[in-house]
């Protein structure tokens, strides 16, 4: 089976209309969506009375994909117009409305933005054969699968912008791991590109699943929404793979509704939220209008913390990635905005991320904060989590690893102050240490080490990091300066 997508790109590599990596998966997903769904209904023909589809019957992957060897299967051109003309203009068209249920829904929302890049109907007819080799419908070739998938997934960090959607899988897990959710718990990510932190999540709840309420509960424990196609076409694949027969998966921005108007008694808000939120982005000023005036941030990753706020649930619990901008940023906003999070909520743990974790799509540093809302925060525990031993950089072929989080666990269990060298490695700070510093959260950094020489390449990957981080800084200067001029005038 780990053949499978070295397969799928090779043959597609001979087609003209398929350009690059980002296209490939494109493709594909597609594909892997309509087998795996029907791979669902057959399960769901057998659970559920008078089923019926949403797709129609000679549009089902059953009725035109599967080759009999009997000479009939669709192949070169009538495959080709048939794709183009019947299957993609008829999905993207589905008729829905609101009863229609979440399961069948997702195939008019998988659809709305995708396309078939192929123009050798002889080559798409190899891909669709070796698509429809995996037996979706067996418990553990699914499971199986789900690896395949995964490393589809890492694939897309090199495939241009595409990276942007992918979380490496030891620190969603890792975020889990500490946050612990728990089967009657609701789970969200609202940029949740292609399920890293859902599916994190799920293999977390799966072994506290025994009863059939139990499964239930599983079924309707997550929810996401992505504002992009293509991970939001992965990710709901991704959680039909992981047995979710309904997922809450939605294609938009979070951004776009006023936050006032999230209520916890209309069921908007949730025990758990794990996400890492977009940032290095600007939003226009419709959506910065949603958010009260002293929380209209010009940086996406703000509003979203902004958002996580309003729409925890009073004991509700976060555990989300942020770059180090938010932390020693003091503009108005994100000094409002961290001045809320530290009074509707407890601010615990800190944890600074070594830097290239999310190499090669940024080499911005990154933290974990962990709070819980219901209580003010009365102490922060801030801790440095150092490059791995052999380790100079993180990379795609020698990525961070669940291994690497070891140390950091085990001092979770028994939080104490650290000094190495003379600098703090780990330290508690209270509420009105940070009210000091002007909500600078920027503590227990990474002390700054010797010269050393590096190869160009290096040497430019840490010039681009630098360079980032001082714009962010400047960023953040000009836009205070800004409000200081406007409250002058």
């Amino acid at each position: 089976m780990g053949t499978f997508v070295k397969r799928l790109q090779d043959i597609m590599r001979n087609d003209a209309g398929v350009n690059g990596d980002a296209q490939r998966i494109e493709q594909m997903t597609w594909l892997l969506f309509l087998k795996i769904y029907d791979a669902k209904e057959e399960i769901w023909e057998l659970h559920r009375d008078n089923y019926t589809s949403i797709i129609p019957e000679n549009l089902r992957w059953r009725n035109w994909a599967v080759d009999e060897k009997d000479g009939n299967a669709l192949t070169g051109e009538k495959l080709l117009e048939f794709v183009n003309t019947e299957l993609f203009p008829h999905l993207k068209a589905i008729e829905v409305d609101d009863t229609t249920p979440m399961h069948k829904l997702i195939v008019r929302n998988a659809f709305e933005d995708a396309y078939n890049y192929m123009k050798d109907g002889v080559l798409l007819r190899q891909v669709v054969n070796v698509v429809d080799e995996i037996d979706f419908t067996e418990h553990m070739e699914r499971h199986a699968f789900g690896e395949i998938y995964e490393n589809i997934l890492k694939d897309l960090q090199s495939a241009g912008n595409s990276g942007e959607f992918y979380t490496p899988r030891a620190v969603t897990d890792f975020l889990v791991q500490v946050i612990k959710p728990t089967i009657d718990d609701k789970i969200a990510d609202f940029a949740c590109g292609t399920g890293g932190f859902l599916t994190s999540a799920l293999n977390y709840l799966s072994p506290q699943v025994r009863t059939p309420e139990d499964k239930e509960k599983y079924n309707e424990s997550v929810f996401g929404v992505e504002k992009k196609a293509l991970p939001h076409l992965l990710c709901v694949t991704n959680l039909l793979l992981h047995d979710i027969d309904d997922p809450k998966i939605y294609h938009g921005n979070s951004l776009d509704k006023a936050v006032k108007e999230y209520k916890e008694s209309k069921g908007d808000c949730f025990d758990v939220i794990l996400m890492n939120p977009p940032y290095g982005g600007n939003e226009k000023d419709s959506i910065k209008n949603n958010f009260p005036p002293e929380l209209r941030s010009s940086e996406t990753a703000d509003l979203f913390v902004s958002l996580i706020l309003y729409r925890l649930k009073r004991t509700g619990r976060a555990g989300i990635v942020l770059p180090d901008g938010f932390l020693f940023g003091t503009d108005n906003a994100k000094t409002a905005i961290k001045e809320k999070l530290l009074t509707e909520c407890n601010l615990h743990t800190v944890i600074r991320l070594p830097h290239s974790v999310f190499a090669p799509y940024t080499s911005i540093t990154t933290n974990l904060l962990f709070f819980k809302k219901g209580k003010s925060t009365e102490k922060t525990w801030f801790y440095r989590m150092d490059m791995p031993s052999g380790y100079k950089n993180f990379s795609k072929t020698k990525p961070i690893k669940a291994d690497h989080f070891a140390p950091v666990l085990q001092w979770l269990e028994n939080p104490v102050k650290i000094v190495e060298d003379g600098f703090d490695k780990a330290k508690c700070y209270t509420v009105d240490e940070l009210k000091a510093k002007n909500y600078n959260l920027d503590l227990c950094g990474f002390p700054h080490e010797e010269e050393e020489i590096l190869e160009p390449k290096e040497l430019l990957e840490q010039y681009h990091t630098k360079k980032t981080e001082l714009n962010e800084k400047i960023e953040g200067i000009l836009t205070e300066l800004l409000e200081l001029l406007e409250e002058a005038q």
